[in-house]
């Protein structure tokens, strides 16, 4: 008999294919503790295992339900708001120069070792990058470039590709601190050049990662992968300069805050099977791919950082130590009003600035404004039907 889990009209959730599929994932994988966490955090997300909190409207008492988030940040539902307020500060330090969107990807003949050592990895991975960017911005232009990197684990299909994406701004503070030095005609740096630096600089630190017995690779093994590793063009990308602050901020909103896979891709959960969609960058067509719940689950898995690591790295002039006053210098040499102070927003402002909604005010009446008027216990389970309500309850969902 077909099991249609998810009917027409419903939108479909990683948390769906979760609770309905880890079963199955347990019969193939294991189950560490980090990823039993996360199925507990993506499943409970916006539900009365969290808790939450009823409002209602001073002024036609008609009550809506909010349930609490996860926040884990491997959950897609829980990005808007992390990600609004890193762009918010991200939009008061753009300085009115060209930006470079630069792309550094490793050779997939080291995802094993790469998802077996990924703390270790993907460090070496983001010092490799920083170092080579800062040497080029030193020898070629003379000073202290300004970039952020962001990591990407994976491709469209879910499948492991390890890279970083890096906002460089056009130019360097020079050593002494009195000029700023911009990139000349459009350009940043030559890629097979920042390729074969970036390639040596990575090869050289997982050397002496196994020499501190940080990496645990046989000798025999790892000869033969360095090999193959030296053969090869590692591809770095160097796409064309932005320079509208708008679209800079656009360019930094597609790569940061993001999961392996929104939940606006998933289309279809039908007898164990996941159907969603991805992009052919190829022929830059949307097509789709049929796979088994388990096989999703193992691939979203994949992408699951070790706790704490910090996957948006600020460096050079902008690193976070010395920023402030490396932006303020650089203000100042081009001529340019002190740093804005765009303060910290509330989420209900960002709400209104995101959507043009004010999510204070009742959406029923559209006059009166909406007060929490009781608390739901995290981990009660309990729905709001539970609770003493007074005797004018009406009740009315989310969504």
């Amino acid at each position: 008999m077909t099991q249609i889990t998810k009917l027409h009209g419903t939108k479909l959730e990683i948390a769906d294919i979760l609770r309905q599929h880890i079963q199955d994932y347990k019969e193939s994988y294991s189950l560490w503790p980090e990823q039993k966490k996360i199925v507990t955090n993506l499943t409970d997300c916006r539900t009365a295992h969290l808790g939450g909190y009823v409002e209602r409207c001073n002024h036609c008492e008609t009550e809506r339900v909010f349930y609490h988030s996860c926040r884990n940040r491997h959950c897609p539902k829980c990005q808007q708001i992390p990600r609004e307020k890193w762009l918010k500060a991200r939009k008061a330090e753009l300085l009115p120069v060209a930006y470079f969107h630069v792309i550094f990807t490793l050779p997939h003949e080291l995802n094993p070792i790469v998802l077996s050592n990924k703390r270790v990895m993907l460090n070496i991975l983001f010092k490799s990058v920083s170092e080579t960017l800062i040497r080029f911005g030193d020898n070629q232009l003379g000073g202290k470039l300004g970039f952020i990197s962001t990591l990407h684990t994976w491709d469209q299909v879910l499948k492991s590709h390890f890279h970083l994406h890096c906002l460089v701004a056009g130019g360097i503070l020079s050593s002494d601190r009195k000029q700023w030095i911009p990139c000349k005609n459009d350009y940043l740096f030559n890629e097979e050049a920042l390729s074969l630096v970036f390639r040596g600089k990575f090869i050289d630190k997982v050397n002496r990662a196994r020499k501190g017995d940080k990496l645990r690779i046989a000798d025999d093994k790892y000869r033969q992968l360095k090999s193959k590793l030296y053969s090869k063009n590692w591809v770095v990308s160097v796409r064309d300069p932005i320079y509208q602050a708008q679209h800079v901020l656009e360019y930094i909103a597609r790569y940061t805050h993001r999961v392996a896979i929104a939940n606006s891709r998933l289309i279809e959960l039908t007898d164990g099977m996941v159907t969603f969609s991805y992009k052919d960058r190829k022929n830059n067509t949307t097509e789709t791919t049929t796979i088994s719940a388990a096989n999703f689950i193992h691939r979203f898995f994949l992408h699951i950082l070790p706790q704490r690591f910090v996957r948006i790295r600020h460096y050079g002039f902008l690193a976070n130590r010395n920023r402030k006053a490396n932006l303020s210098r650089i203000r100042l040499l081009l001529k340019l009003p002190p740093q804005p102070d765009l303060g910290n927003a509330s989420i209900e402002e960002m709400m209104l600035e995101l959507t043009g909604v004010d999510i204070t005010r009742c959406p029923y009446c559209e006059k009166g404004q909406m007060i929490v008027v009781a608390e739901i216990p995290k981990g009660s389970g309990k729905h709001p039907n539970h609770l003493i309500r007074p005797p004018n309850y009406r009740l009315r969902p989310t969504g």
